[in-house]
């Protein structure tokens, strides 16, 4: 059956498969009636999966054990390597264990509201009704999270929300859980089940009568194109953030999987929401190729703030005076002014305009003026009384109780505070840390449907290369939370659904002339970025790209800046495509042509980024339009117009993309204007 069908007005609308019946029953129900594929029959199935971070390494392992036949890539040297690794806060869970109010209900309800009512609401429940089985297997795995004194799971909040959900290994969490899903995939490689291919980056999707069938891969070390034929395949291969060069992605994160497979007519699904992450290590200078993030976990207990008098900022900018000579009375700690209700805690796309806000009036703390506060100083006295009334200390020094409150604070975020102080050379328990936004996670994606899977059968994508769960504004701590779900618990059921049917399919002939061919247009593409001989770096276009998307399409966006990017992106793709230069050949190991083969998909990616964002004539979470926003400078959402999923069908460079919507319906919220204050 057909997933598009036609509007009142002639438009195509897409059908994104979600099960009748009540919300709370939905996930239960489908698991109980999905279909099933026998023992035998599974081992009869090849699944590739691209991708080894969270969703990928959860999704082989547990599809592995499941019995299928896995294929498993990732242009890295070890599966380790993905950049899930570098997550620092912590995974969502609803187990109340706080007492404080938490439910799987509020966990939904705090989802939809922080991506601005701009997420699916099936898709997020399934995330919140499943997020407690995720702790219990990562446990079971040995995840060291924090716990309490008595031994008992500990809590700690983050924002966008008003209770404790968080579990955490202090700022390691994303490390401690894909040692998890990697001991998991180990042992199913170790059992045949799983055959790991490093050092092979996924250079096109193949697609055979309709559905997908395989990939072809470049081996990195020698530069051979492989070709592998799958009945299914699942992309797990992390968001586009680094279309913007500069944001808290590894260097070598990139959105080349995902982009083949819209190029082969997977859609798109609203691709200009970015989220703008408040707490990083601000930019220093021309020289940086990445921005460092510090955790949002520190807004526990750090307050943000920026002195009240330009001359007093300009003073500090100028080297003239530091932060901890600027007296109380003349601090503004913005977000608990604006935000009485959530203070610091607000989400990360409200606490990200308001920092720019206050640079934007002069008040900036680094010499770029880019910068605000984060202090501790509070937290420490805090803590140190708290710890010295345990330890029956009674009228402590002043010098005791420093002492003892930078030890507790070492305790919960002392790897984050070393971190800051090698970049930066400043010591965070003395003077506080300097921070600003950047790009750290995209919430468009792959457009799915309830299975995880797109508009091309047999293809699924899966974690932050969907855009299923997080509207325009993801919360913190839920990145990690939607990887382990939908590679743990949601995949490993919807898979079947389109497996049941392959089963008299035989494994996949790759001699066929849809590989052929497929092989061929890499080779020629690779061929081509060869020949070029330009006079610009790879890494210089790439450069400009970012700049012209964090300009134009970062944390603000207006329609005539848009539009002024969209043409300089065709300029700066023509210019590419006639001077880059990329030495080498294609047979060797060759990383400048691993990136060139990047940095030409995120000129195209990026193009869609901005018809994205000229389209959707509304601000809502980090999509912050400048035309349409309230007095108070908050987002104003166009519910009337705009409470859709725009899917983007991409057809050729000289053909206008086409909009395709996924209506959002709201049948157990009520939809209602985001506020924190």
């Amino acid at each position: 059956m057909s997933i598009l069908s036609k509007d009142e007005s002639g438009m195509n609308k897409i059908n994104s498969k979600v099960p009748a019946g009540k919300l709370e029953e939905k996930w239960s129900t489908y698991k109980s009636k999905v279909p099933l594929v026998s023992p035998a029959n599974k081992r009869k199935l090849d699944v590739i999966v691209v991708g080894t971070g969270l969703a990928g390494a959860a999704a082989a392992a547990s599809l592995g054990e499941l019995g299928y036949q896995v294929h498993c890539f990732t242009f890295h040297d070890s599966p380790r390597r993905a950049h899930s690794i570098a997550a620092q806060g912590g995974i969502n869970a609803a187990k109340n264990y706080m007492n404080d109010g938490d439910s799987v209900f509020r966990l939904f309800y705090d989802t939809i509201k922080g991506g601005d009512y701009r997420a699916r609401e099936a898709n997020v429940y399934r995330l919140a009704e499943v997020s407690a089985a995720i702790i219990d297997q990562a446990v079971a795995q040995g995840v060291p999270f924090a716990r309490e004194y008595g031994g008992l799971l500990e809590n700690r909040s983050f924002g966008g929300v008003q209770v404790s959900r968080t579990f955490y290994a202090r700022g390691q969490t994303g490390q401690q859980l894909l040692i998890g899903a990697y001991q998991s995939l180990s042992r199913q490689i170790s059992l045949g089940t799983v055959k790991m291919y490093n050092r092979h980056e996924m250079l096109e999707l193949v697609v055979v009568d309709g559905k997908a069938r395989g990939i072809i891969a470049r081996n990195l070390l020698t530069g051979k194109l492989e070709r592998f034929g799958a009945h299914c395949v699942v992309l797990g291969t992390g968001g586009y953030g680094n279309v913007f060069y500069l944001s808290t992605n590894a260097m070598g994160c990139n959105a080349t999987a995902i982009w083949k497979a819209v190029r082969k007519g997977a859609y798109m699904g609203n691709p200009c929401f970015t989220q703008i992450h408040p707490t990083c290590i601000p930019v220093s200078g021309d020289y940086q190729s990445k921005l460092t993030l510090m955790s949002e976990s520190l807004r526990n207990d750090g307050r943000v703030w920026v002195p009240l008098k330009k001359e007093d900022a300009e003073k500090i900018r100028k080297g003239q005076m530091k932060a901890t000579q600027i007296a109380e009375a003349d601090r503004d700690y913005f977000l608990e002014r604006r935000y009485p209700a959530f203070g610091n805690l607000v989400p990360r796309d409200v606490a990200s305009r308001a920092a720019k806000v206050e640079c934007d009036k002069g008040l900036g703390v680094s010499p770029t003026g880019l910068a605000v506060y984060l202090d501790f100083n509070a937290a420490i006295q805090r803590y140190g009384k708290s710890k010295a009334n345990v330890l029956n200390l009674h009228n402590p020094d002043d010098a005791t109780i420093i002492k003892l409150g930078q030890e507790v604070i070492s305790e919960k975020y002392g790897n984050l505070f070393e971190m800051y102080e090698k970049i930066t050379g400043e010591n965070p328990y003395e003077t506080p840390m300097k921070i600003y936004p950047a790009v750290h996670y995209t919430m468009g994606g792959l457009w799915v449907d309830y299975n995880l899977e797109t508009n091309i059968p047999g293809l699924f994508a899966i974690g932050e290369a969907n855009f299923s769960d997080h509207g325009a504004n993801r919360l913190g701590a839920s990145a990690l939370m939607q990887g382990l779900a939908d590679g743990y618990f949601v995949l490993p059921y919807t898979i079947g659904n389109f497996l049941s049917e392959e089963i008299r399919t035989p494994k996949i002939d790759t001699n066929r002339q849809e590989f052929t061919q497929a092989e061929s247009e890499v080779s020629e593409r690779l061929n081509r970025l060869i020949q070029i001989k330009g006079k610009n770096s790879v890494e210089s276009y790439h450069r400009r790209l970012g700049k012209v998307m964090w300009d134009y399409c970062g944390m603000a966006r207006s329609e005539g800046g848009l539009k002024q990017a969209r043409a300089i992106i065709r300029e700066l793709r023509k210019e590419f495509w006639s001077d880059v230069f990329v030495p080498g050949t294609t047979d060797e190991f060759n990383p400048e042509l691993e990136k060139a083969g990047r940095v030409a998909d995120f000129l195209e990616l990026g193009e869609l980024m901005i018809v994205d964002a000229l389209n959707r004539n509304e601000s809502c979470g980090g999509h912050f339009r400048e035309e349409y926003q309230t007095p108070e400078g908050e987002t104003l959402r166009d519910d009337e117009h705009f409470a859709y999923v725009s899917a983007w069908l991409w057809k050729d460079l000289a053909q206008e993309p086409e909009l395709i919507k996924e209506n959002l319906e709201f049948e157990n919220i009520k939809i209602a204007s985001r506020s924190y204050k």
